[in-house]
């Protein structure tokens, strides 16, 4: 058995690397898309249907004008009392303009004490962030934000 040598030249086989490039940039691409204000309210709506929220009992902490979209501080709190029959139950973090809608999520139980957190999240881009509280018995609150990313972090 006698190999035969690649009648394939270097300019072919760069040419065909970039087409398949290409092709993989293209099926990832839909997936890149971000979310926006109808997408957020998607996800919520998975998580508790129509149920109606109010306003209020959420303290929701975050900068006004992030000087890096990588590490932007966002600290939650909830009014509550944390007992046996009142208490947080989860927290969800919403952001309207990443890839990906649900930056965070928390459970609490009576034993928290508090029902507060902090976490450092990626912002893409300036957007608002949305927190939605689940309390023990169904209620849900909500919370908005707006976080200016400056053109030092991820976007303008």
């Amino acid at each position: 058995m006698q190999i035969q040598p690649s009648t394939l030249s270097r300019r072919d086989a760069v040419k065909a690397a970039a087409w398949a490039l290409a092709a993989a940039a293209a099926a990832i691409a839909p997936k890149l898309a971000f979310a926006d204000e109808k997408t957020v309210a998607a996800e919520i709506k998975k998580l508790y249907g129509d149920k109606p929220m109010a306003s209020g009992k959420i303290k929701l902490d975050v900068p006004e004008i992030a000087e890096n979209g990588l590490v932007v501080p966002i600290n939650v709190e909830i009014e509550s009392p944390m007992t046996e029959a009142d208490y947080v139950k989860a927290v969800h973090v919403f952001a309207e303009g990443n890839p990906q809608p649900g930056v965070v999520s928390y459970q609490f139980t009576p034993a928290c004490g508090k029902a507060s957190a902090a976490t450092r999240m990626r912002l893409a881009q300036t957007q608002d962030i949305i927190c939605v509280a689940e309390m023990s018995n169904g209620a849900l609150h909500t919370a908005k934000a707006n976080i200016k990313v400056t053109i030092g972090g991820c976007g303008g």
